[in-house]
């Protein structure tokens, strides 16, 4: 017979089964069929169930209801542990190996693990399906469009893989099956005209998505609440992770959009041509700029410069066109140096290491043949127009509206006066462009009325030759054959017999362009005599002096040699006080009366240049003030130039710009406190800055990754390297990244140092001295030759004279007696 105390080893169902039947059997009940139970059973079976923590130890009640009590209880608890079984397997069968937290009791969890063991890990909600249920987060749409159709992917760089659009393309269909479809189609256009289409049945409207639905089906209350819990957590998760992955996306485009404009700069700074020079490109940079870096940039608008074709390319052409190209350009190699024309005012990079030359040809050269003519007007003017052009516009964007609005208003409405010296009409053709954009705003605002601005220009042109040339593109212009001389002239005529007795006033000028004037004048007493000579024609009130040379060295300290005279003779500073006239010297021959006056570009100091401290040329010299301007060569001197490849050339300019008169007495904050306080930046103020106090850039910006280095030359005249790093001001990192050489600065900088300028070492002064010979001697590398007169006999001549004669003379003033004592001495030998 099978006791309950011999099922305790076997499974707990039937064991409850068993327990279940014998707590309902009634004392004294006999199972047919079996014998009455021993005392060792009755102990078994009574061990075996479970008793109740407290029982009562008397009671009035008969024993048949204290049994019945209890066997109620015994299946109370059989139920119980049915119960927990049942949970523990649904357990299993919904979350498998993995288990939610605090899904089971103690008791459950401890037959959990009797029966399969610990979870793997807690429950999430894929275990359970709730990613795949939703079509909108779920990882069957393959197409980006929403669309079943299945995705390309293709391999990208790094291991991922992209998405490839595409688009299925049907079969062809034969000329027969195009032909049915039309017939077809006009067959049933014709029925609808004539019966009414019938009323389609609208489509049902398809029930909307259930986003929070899940497919399951919960067993219980517990499950159900297990199952929820999940898909709460699911959905807080994936609002995490989409949010995180929307932040992780915009950084990364962030990022790539970075580097992109990183890549755009970093090919645009080795977009570079032979000369090395970057694009002035202005174009794409002007977009995201701070308005105070666009207002300083020293660039045209467009960038590359273009000779106008009617005003001077077609007139060209057809001079050109009466004579062989071939012999125009031998004719240009032979006055400007050879092939590449390193002479001209263009000097190619591969010509920059020759010997400094001037100009080959000039423009007051009383003499020029018909071909050299053609030679300069194809080569020399199109380089000459390009930096004159960039100096004006310069000007122009310092000055203002308000400096045009005037000049045209002089003289009642006649307009200003305009000089041209050394740029044989090339100055002229390029304020022509300037005051012609001017004008034509001015019209498009309805404050001027005319056809053409008003004006009146002049040209300064010694050949007759040229003159003829220039005179057929460069209309109602008067031609001066030498620079007029109006000091001596005008202020002295009344002592002539025949003067009026109302002298006529002298002739100003309210711009001048001196180009390619000082270089080729190598005495310092004629510089200066030409430099008063340009002054005394400038307008006293308000008249503007440009000197314009080529960008090299020799060129520059021209022009600061300019800079540096009329700052130290002729101009009172912006602040500056005026000289008394009891100080005043009597003759102004030696003492020259200073006025009011300002320096416009491209300095924004009013003291010595940092890089011409000692006045004079220097041997060596590697840093000099130059800038530069791309033009498009025409085509007749592409021809000349013998280039295939490339239409444009880049020429590089050393210049200067004086304002003289009353109208530049007020100036801006200069000195070191302009300097401090454009370290410090204007990007957050509301004031804008005075650009005529801020630094500029005298070389290429040096971009690197994270930071951008310029180098500037300050108010407080002082050459200074200044780093913008990418955490100094993202505005102001991104628009240094955009600067280019020759803008103006003012989103400050974190560091400043100062930069060690090579100036190279002062030459030996030019005054036929011994020590001016030995320097000349030593530059030309030349060995010393001593001359020896031989015949057949031998050697003729004192050895000793021959050697004496040979030594640099050392100079001695001149007496009569020593000449006298020479000459006797001579006549003693030959005696």
């Amino acid at each position: 017979m099978l006791t309950a105390g011999g099922l305790r080893n076997a499974c707990p169902s039937c064991r409850a089964r068993i327990l279940g039947l014998a707590g309902q059997r009634t004392p004294g009940t006999v199972f047919p069929g079996r014998a009455l139970p021993s005392s060792s059973s009755k102990l078994a079976a009574s061990r075996s169930v479970v008793r109740p923590a407290a029982r009562r130890l008397l009671t009035t009640t008969s024993r048949r209801f204290q049994d019945s009590d209890s066997s109620r209880n015994d299946a109370k608890d059989l139920t119980h542990a049915a119960d927990i079984e049942t949970t523990v397997r649904e357990a299993k069968q919904r979350f498998r190996d993995t288990l939610p937290k605090g899904y089971l009791s103690e008791e459950e969890y401890r037959l959990y693990e009797r029966w399969y063991g610990p979870p793997l890990r807690e429950t999430t909600p894929e275990d359970i399906g709730i990613e795949y249920l939703n079509e909108k987060t779920s990882l069957a749409a393959v197409r980006k469009d929403g669309s079943a159709e299945p995705a390309l992917l293709r391999r990208a760089e790094g291991g991922s893989y992209e998405e490839v659009s595409y688009v299925r393309k049907g079969k062809r269909k034969t000329p027969d099956q195009i032909f049915e479809e039309i017939v077809e189609d006009n067959i049933a256009s014709e029925l609808s005209t004539e019966v009414e289409p019938a009323q389609e049945p609208e489509p049902e409207a398809e029930p909307e998505e259930r986003e929070n639905y899940i497919n399951v089906v919960a067993r219980n209350k517990r499950e159900y609440d297990a199952l929820m819990k999940l898909q709460k957590d699911f959905e807080a998760s994936a609002r995490a992770f989409e949010e995180s992955e929307m932040a992780q996306a915009q950084e990364e485009d962030e990022e790539l959009r970075d580097q992109e404009r990183e890549m755009d700069e970093d090919e645009e700074d080795l977009d570079e041509r032979e000369d090395g020079i970057q694009d002035q490109s202005i174009s794409n940079r002007a977009s995201r700029l701070h308005p105070y870096s666009r207002e300083g940039h020293f660039s045209t608008n467009p960038a590359t410069v273009s000779m106008p074709y009617t005003g001077f390319i077609s007139p060209v052409n057809t001079m050109l066109s009466r004579t062989d190209i071939k012999h125009v350009q031998e004719a240009a190699e032979k006055a400007f140096g050879g092939p590449g024309l390193p002479h001209s005012p263009a000097t190619p990079a591969s010509k920059m290491n020759l010997p400094q030359h001037p100009i080959g040809m000039a423009v007051w050269q009383a003499r020029m043949s018909e071909i050299d003519a053609d030679a300069f007007i194809s080569t020399f003017l199109p380089p000459t127009y390009a930096s004159a052009m960039a100096s004006l516009v310069e000007v122009r964007k310092r000055l203002g509206t308000d400096w045009m609005r005037k000049l045209f208003e002089r003289g009642g409405g006649e307009g200003p006066r305009i000089l041209d010296v050394g740029a044989g009409g090339a100055g002229l053709l390029a304020w022509q462009d300037i005051i012609r954009a001017e004008w034509e705003a001015m019209q498009s605002r309805g404050e001027v009325s005319g056809r053409d601005p008003p004006g009146k220009q002049s040209v300064v042109i010694g050949a007759e030759k040229l003159r003829e040339r220039i005179s057929k593109f460069l209309q109602n212009t008067s031609f001066l054959p030498r620079l007029p001389d109006y000091l001596h002239s005008v202020d002295q005529q009344e002592q002539h017999i025949d003067a009026n007795e109302t002298p006529q006033p002298r002739k100003m000028f309210d711009v001048i362009i001196a180009s390619h004037l000082l270089l080729p004048v190598k005495e310092g007493h004629r510089r200066k005599a030409i430099l008063n000579q340009i002054w005394s024609l400038l307008n006293p009130e308000g008249g503007v002096l440009i000197v314009l040379e080529k960008g090299q060295p020799s060129g520059f300290e021209a022009v600061a040699e300019v800079r540096d005279r009329l700052l130290q003779e002729f101009l009172i500073p912006p602040g500056g006080e005026q000289v008394k006239a009891e100080e005043q010297a009597l003759d102004p021959s030696f003492e020259r009366v200073k006025e009011h006056g300002m320096i416009i570009a491209p300095c924004t100091n009013h003291k010595s240049c940092p890089m011409y401290l000692v006045p004079g040329r220097s041997k060596g010299r590697k840093d000099y003030c130059h800038f530069t301007q791309r033009f498009v060569r025409p085509p007749f001197l592409q021809r000349i130039m013998g280039a295939t490849h490339r239409n444009h050339d880049d020429v590089q300019f050393s210049y200067v710009a004086i304002q003289r008169g009353a109208t530049a007495k007020s100036g801006p904050v200069a000195g070191d406190e302009a300097t401090a306080r454009a370290l410090e930046g204007y990007e957050d103020t509301e004031t804008a800055p005075d650009m005529l106090s801020l630094p500029r850039q005298i070389l290429p910006p040096i971009k690197r990754r994270g930071h951008v280095t310029l180098d500037v030359c300050t108010p407080s005249a002082r050459i200074e390297r200044w780093t913008i790093p990418k955490s100094f001001s993202k505005q102001a990192y991104h628009d240094a990244r955009k600067a280019k050489w020759g803008d103006l600065w003012a989103l400050g900088a974190k560091t400043r140092l100062q930069r060690n300028v090579r100036l190279g070492r002062p030459e030996a002064e030019d005054d036929g001295g011994v020590r001016a010979q030995r320097a000349d001697a030593a530059a030309r590398k030349k060995r010393n030759v001593v001359e020896v007169g031989i015949n057949e006999q031998g050697v003729i001549g004192d050895p000793d004279t021959i050697e004496q004669r040979a030594q640099p003379q050392q100079r001695r003033k001149s007496k009569r007696g020593a000449a006298l004592h020479e000459i006797r001495k001579q006549l003693e030998k030959e005696d």
